[in-house]
């Protein structure tokens, strides 16, 4: 009986994290899996057939095709939706925990808070290289990006106010503006892709 009191009171103490994070997890989970899938798909017809036009070869900007023909769409020797779909299928189920009532602990929303920071900074290499190397969007890939940074921004807002030690200062003022951060970050990352495709204009 004593050992089950103690377990209930560790469960207890847990933070429970708010729905709102867990429906950002489970939905932008989801639509990153949507989005990388179709990346896959678009992928496995390119290899199967070299002069394939995948479904958002749309103009000289928008080609999904010539930046999955090139080397950085299998950065770490595999195809990179590969690493999206296990990627987004984690996030999805940590969502969907929270919602079903889960509580994890400190050491969990760490390893989270890294597997993010390692996907926002890649995508953000990704987004460079298809600017101002390769010189095409894939609006698939966009998704990608865009669904990245907001679970980032969400799960950093979660992590500062729970974990960095006092519920005022930097943590507070993020879980403020956490939605407004998220905003700015995307819109900066278009304007800064309509200043490099501007001679497309």
């Amino acid at each position: 009986m004593s050992t089950d009191t103690h377990m209930s009171t560790d469960t207890v103490q847990l933070p429970k994290p708010p729905t709102w994070l867990g429906w950002t997890l489970l939905i932008c989970g989801i639509i990153g899996l949507i989005a990388s899938t179709i990346i896959m798909m678009e992928k496995l017809a390119i290899l199967e057939d070299a002069g394939h036009v995948t479904s958002c070869d749309l103009n000289e900007v928008l080609s999904c095709g010539s930046v999955m023909r090139s080397g950085q769409a299998a950065a770490f020797g595999i195809p990179n939706p590969f690493i999206g779909l296990a990627g987004f299928a984690v996030t999805s189920l940590i969502g969907a925990a929270i919602l079903a009532g889960g509580r994890f602990k400190g050491w969990f929303w760490f390893g989270a808070q890294l597997g993010l920071t390692f996907a926002l900074m890649f995508v953000h290499w990704l987004a460079y290289q298809s600017m101002f190397i390769i010189r095409t969007l894939c609006p698939y890939c966009m998704v990608v990006w865009t669904v990245t940074i907001i679970m980032f921004v969400m799960v950093t807002a979660w992590n500062v106010k729970t974990y960095g030690g006092s519920s005022g200062g930097i943590g507070a003022a993020l879980d403020k503006s956490k939605i407004l951060v998220a905003v700015v970050w995307l819109a900066a990352i278009a304007a800064t892709a309509v200043w490099a495709f501007r001679s497309y204009l």
